[in-house]
């Protein structure tokens, strides 16, 4: 089994800058492409982001890009989202979890999540 737990979620204004965090145990990130999904209030779970281990590509959705970047640290077996420029729209509770492709798809690989972590942004 693995397990992912995602932090780093907060109220911040509009404009303002987080950085979210996965921490995955179970096995290591070469094994997947990764993804950043979110689910704001009343809207489905959905994938924005995601990276490949093999040469680090990434994807992005037209809703994000130019201010969210996705990341990994194969050391420390986690998978980071850099939220810049946040708009109240982001407001939702994000995930991560790996995918089959990172191509704009989004399709997991698992049906096992992390608990999210909360994201608002408010004036």
């Amino acid at each position: 089994q693995f397990q992912l737990v995602e932090s780093g979620g907060g109220l911040v204004q509009p404009g303002g800058s987080l950085k979210l965090s996965c921490a995955v145990s179970g096995f290591t990130l070469d094994h997947f492409f990764w993804a950043w999904f979110r689910q704001g209030p009343g809207s489905e779970r959905e994938g924005f982001s995601c990276v490949s281990p093999i040469d680090s590509s990434t994807h992005y959705s037209d809703a994000v890009k130019g201010r969210f970047t996705i990341s990994m640290n194969m050391a420390k077996n986690a998978v980071y989202l850099q939220l810049d420029n946040l708009e109240p729209e982001d407001t939702a509770v994000y995930y991560c979890a790996p995918v089959w492709r990172c191509d704009g798809t989004y399709s997991p690989r698992f049906a096992t999540w992390g608990q999210g972590t909360q994201v608002t942004v408010s004036s």
